[in-house]
């Protein structure tokens, strides 16, 4: 059985850093795109970050760009996202997803095949 289970979300304060961390385990996730999103309360969930296969064409939000950083560790199956300078808006619950279709994992209607249970973050003014 296939697990994406994300950790490393917590309470911070403006201007603050988080390390998001998402292992996986099941199946190897070499050849797939992985990658973050998140979700707040009234809102659609939102494509965050994404990497690609062996590292290569890293995505980011307009919204995260040059605060988040993603990267990848396909000997640990692990993909992580270092975020910097959060703000306020930043505060909702962040999900680790991968897929094959890259347009899956930058926001597509449809959902990435696989997803993890999610962690929250919660950036205080």
């Amino acid at each position: 059985q296939v697990h994406l289970v994300e950790s490393g979300g917590g309470l911070v304060q403006t201007g603050g850093s988080l390390r998001l961390s998402c292992a996986a385990s099941g199946r190897t996730f070499s050849s797939h795109y992985m990658g973050w999103f998140r979700r707040t309360p009234g809102k659609e969930r939102e494509s965050v970050a994404v990497i690609g296969p062996s590292g290569g064409s890293p995505y980011y939000s307009d919204s995260v760009k040059g605060r988040f950083t993603i990267t990848r560790d396909d000997d640990k199956n692990t993909v992580y996202l270092q975020m910097n300078n959060l703000k306020p808006e930043d505060t909702a619950v962040y999900y680790c997803a991968a897929d094959t279709n890259i347009w899956t994992m930058r926001g597509s209607p449809s959902p990435p095949e696989y997803w993890g249970q999610g962690t929250q973050v919660t950036v205080s003014s």
